[in-house]
Parts: structure tokens; sequence; C-alpha cells
């Protein structure tokens, strides 16, 4: 068994991540790190650099946990593709990081961490980003 978590460089993602970590730790499971690219854009925010993967890949491993990181595309769906990660490799639980949104954000945008929330059909252990002001 593992955790997976959905990684993104942002405090939100940050937030997720050393959570994941803990949880691992904590339940003596190996951690799957994702960092899902849009297929085919150009530009995409959410690309966690190699360095921001060397540090939370260096972290975990202070941690003592064993760590896979995981760079599939993903088209429309990002969703569905973590979700169907969290089954392919069996794991126990997903993590995932939350940024606040407005109701009419939700409506408009929708959600991928709702419908993770929603859909998955193993626990999800939702993580916001602590105020560090």
């Amino acid at each position: 068994m593992s955790i997976l978590v959905g990684y993104v460089p942002t405090p939100v993602g940050e937030a997720a991540v050393q959570a994941a970590i803990a949880e691992a730790k904590l339940r003596g499971e190996d951690l799957l790190i994702v960092n899902s690219p849009r297929d085919g854009a150009l530009v995409d925010k959410s690309v966690a650099s190699d360095a921001d993967l060397e540090r939370v890949v260096g972290d975990a491993a202070q941690a003592g946990v064993q760590v896979t990181v995981l760079r599939p595309p993903h088209r429309d769906d990002l969703a569905e593709e973590i979700l169907e990660l969290a089954q392919e490799h069996e794991a126990s639980i997903i993590v995932i990081g939350l940024r606040h949104r407005s109701q009419v954000g939700k409506f408009i945008m929708g959600s991928h961490a709702q419908r993770i929330l929603l859909q998955a059909d193993r626990p999800v252990l939702a993580v916001k980003a602590g105020d560090r002001s």
C-alpha cells in the first residue's frame, strides 16, 4: 500500500506533500508524489521544477519514507488521472491540497479537489495551507 499525493509547487501543494509525508511515516507506507503536466501545454504553472521535486523527495527521505515521483501528462481531466493512479497503485489514501474559492468560482470553474473528494473509492485527506503571516 502507499499514500498518493497530488503535488503542485504552491503553498497548498507544499502543505499537501508535507501532510502526505507525515501520513506515510505514521502508516509505514511508501509515498507516491504525482505532478501531472497538461498534455500539449506550452506553459503550465502546476508543473514542479526538478529542484522542487528534489527538495520534497529529500524531505521524505529525511523522514524515512520511500518515494516514487509520477509525472504522467493529463489531457482535460486531472481529477480522473489522480483517481486512476490511486487505483492502479493501490493507494490506501489520497492527499490533496485545498485552496479557498468562492461558491461562484466553484460553480463556474469546477473543482478537481471536489471531484476527487466525491468520486474517490478510498479515503481522501484534504489539506489547507497554513497562514504564514
